[in-house]
């Protein structure tokens, strides 16, 4: 199968360069480029991308708003963010609009391809280690409503006694390895156990849960220096 991938940025040496790198590869088409959030919405909704390769920074509507759009219009489309910095406030606010994960421009050719072959098949670039010391460091932008709160009570309650721990370990960062070793199971039972939270819950992947459970209060940010 080809990975159709979009390119949204407003450096054309920085799409041309990441073109380059993807024209090489033969399971993925990079199906359009644009210079703008604006543009890159408007684009993302005719040529079908698998995935759209996002800088965060950019004229017109940024990286975060323009994610908002394009996975609202299309929740199959993964969104990947460029950006300079691992801990970048927009990259949080990217997250919590639906991204699947970032990369740093800076990024090696190989990381890119495995990057975006990671999100398409499905799953998340950002492991849940850093989105959660990212969530932490921007803790300040989390203001959990009251209707936020009524979100993680009602989504705890359709998730078994055993899948709540799962949650919360994920939330904390840990692996299905780590979380096998501390509930003293498989690390195939552990992926079944998310797998069935993130078709409860309606999450895409364990990023988006992360970023759930602190939206919902249902894991608090550490606040401590």
């Amino acid at each position: 199968m080809t990975i159709r991938v979009l390119l949204v940025d407003d450096q054309a040496l920085l799409r041309q360069g990441f073109g380059m790198i993807l024209a090489h590869e033969p399971d993925i088409e990079v199906v359009g480029e644009a210079g703008d959030g604006e543009e890159g919405v408007a684009l993302a909704g005719r040529s079908n991308p698998d995935v759209v390769l996002m800088d965060i920074r950019m004229p017109v509507i940024d990286g975060v708003e323009a994610t908002r759009r394009i996975v609202c219009a299309n929740p199959e489309v993964r969104v990947l963010i460029l950006t300079t910095f691992d801990l970048d406030e927009y990259a949080f606010g990217a997250l919590a609009a639906g991204a699947s994960g970032f990369l740093l421009k800076d990024v090696r050719p190989e990381e890119l391809v495995t990057g975006i072959r990671t999100v398409a098949s499905g799953d998340a670039v950002v492991s849940p280690r850093i989105t959660r010391r990212l969530l932490d460091e921007c803790a300040h932008l989390l203001e959990t409503s009251d209707g936020d709160s009524d979100r993680g009570v009602a989504a705890m309650a359709k998730l078994t006694d055993r899948e709540r721990e799962v949650l919360v370990a994920v939330a904390d960062g840990l692996s299905n390895a780590e979380i096998a070793q501390r509930l003293f199971v498989s690390e195939a039972t552990i992926k079944s156990h998310v797998g069935r939270i993130l078709g409860k819950l309606g999450l895409r992947d364990r990023v988006q849960a992360v970023v759930f459970a602190f939206q919902t209060g249902i894991v608090r940010p550490d606040r401590t220096p």
